[in-house]
């Protein structure tokens, strides 16, 4: 009787000892649960905040989106105002200035002088002309002896029946002209009265200038600088044409010079025979 209340004791000890272990694991399940709880709550108000700032960006941004567009619209109302101001104001100049050719317009009209004869609308209209100028008649006497066109020492003659030897070249060629030695800056002188009818330049002779004296004659001038003739200009005898350049590299060794060339129908022919 005595063993079973031993054993009745231990019993109900070893169950309360249990009791107390599960209400303890029990408590520390709660504990935990509501720990897990409270972060989830804290997680779920952070995102709830999150959201709440990133809906206020987005509404900033957005603002700052139609503030911008609108202050662009604005810019481009003004711009398009000026521009149509600008216009306007272009507008009335021209006017102006219509009105103004149109007085002026007037007031010589205005300015004519009536004439005097009250008979005048029986009298016959009379129309002025307008006469063109009229060009002088170039004639080429070649019985007569030209002037030279500078002073100066023929250092290469005109030669196209056998070649002559060039310095600077090194070389026998024919020439179709004749090469006279003169100083830098010379005046060159028209050996004929003529029309210019040519000015070009050329690696050989230079600034070259080509005057037509009539008749199937013309006068190539060639090593020509400070020219003061145009193409179609009209030159009388001893007129200065120009003045001596520096030779060009195809007569470097002979210096500086005029090339002198007369022609007849286009075909060169001898100067010396010609000149006085």
């Amino acid at each position: 009787m005595e063993g079973d209340r031993m054993r009745n004791r231990r019993a109900s000890a070893f169950f309360n000892r249990k009791s107390y272990l599960i209400a303890a694991v029990i408590m520390v399940v709660a504990a935990f649960g509501m720990t897990g709880l409270y972060y989830s709550q804290q997680e779920q108000k952070q995102e709830a905040e999150l959201v709440k700032e990133q809906k206020a960006q987005i509404q900033q941004a957005k603002a700052e989106d139609d503030a911008r567009q609108k202050a662009n619209e604005a810019a481009n109302k003004i711009a398009e105002a000026e521009k149509k101001k600008k216009a306007q104001e272009k507008e009335k100049e021209k006017q102006k200035e219509k009105e103004k050719q149109k007085e002026e317009e007037t007031a010589q009209v205005s300015g004519i002088i009536p004439p005097e004869d009250d008979n005048f609308m029986d009298e016959p209209e009379v129309v002025s002309e307008v006469q063109a100028p009229v060009e002088p008649i170039l004639q080429f006497d070649a019985q007569a002896d030209l002037g030279w066109p500078i002073q100066g020492n023929v250092i290469l003659n005109y030669s196209m029946d056998q070649t002559v030897y060039f310095a600077t070249l090194d070389q026998y060629k024919y020439n179709p002209a004749v090469i006279i030695q003169t100083d830098v800056n010379t005046p060159v002188k028209a050996v004929a009265a003529g029309k210019v009818t040519d000015i070009s330049t050329s690696e050989e002779t230079g600034n070259t200038m080509t005057v037509d004296m009539g008749d199937g004659y013309s006068a190539i001038y060639g090593q020509l600088k400070e020219i003061p003739k145009n193409t179609g200009d009209y030159v009388d005898s001893g007129e200065t044409l120009g003045y001596i350049s520096e030779p060009t590299k195809y007569y470097s060794v002979e210096g500086s010079n005029l090339y002198f060339q007369l022609q007849k129908d286009g075909v060169p022919v001898d100067p010396m025979g010609y000149l006085q």
